[in-house]
């Protein structure tokens, strides 16, 4: 399974970006790294829930969006931290190329 390591590579940046930042810039890096799996969530929800491939892949493309917000903020302040995000952003946007497949196929 592809996520489990994704889930450890996530928590290990989030372990390292949070230790390693301090007032502000440790509250952005928290904004970011709390609204991201929402939005993974949110995208599982859609998809399989609600059954809708056109509502999730907004939800995949909001998710990219805060996949490059988050590798952003954690490469000023943790480069280690925003290498570790790659393969889960990656990931994420092989699954939006995915979803958008599917939505263009089943209109």
């Amino acid at each position: 399974m592809v996520w489990t390591p994704l889930y450890a590579s996530i928590d290990f940046a989030a372990g390292h970006a949070l230790g390693r930042t301090r007032g502000r810039e440790r509250v952005r890096t928290a904004a970011f790294l709390g609204m991201n799996p929402t939005l993974n969530a949110g995208w599982t929800w859609l998809f399989f829930r609600r059954r809708s491939p056109r509502a999730a892949l907004v939800g995949t493309l909001l998710l990219g969006l805060s996949n490059a917000g988050l590798i952003r903020q954690n490469a000023r302040t943790d480069p280690v931290a925003a290498r570790a995000l790659l393969p889960y952003a990656a990931w994420c946007a092989f699954a939006a190329v995915l979803n958008a497949s599917l939505t263009r196929r089943n209109p």
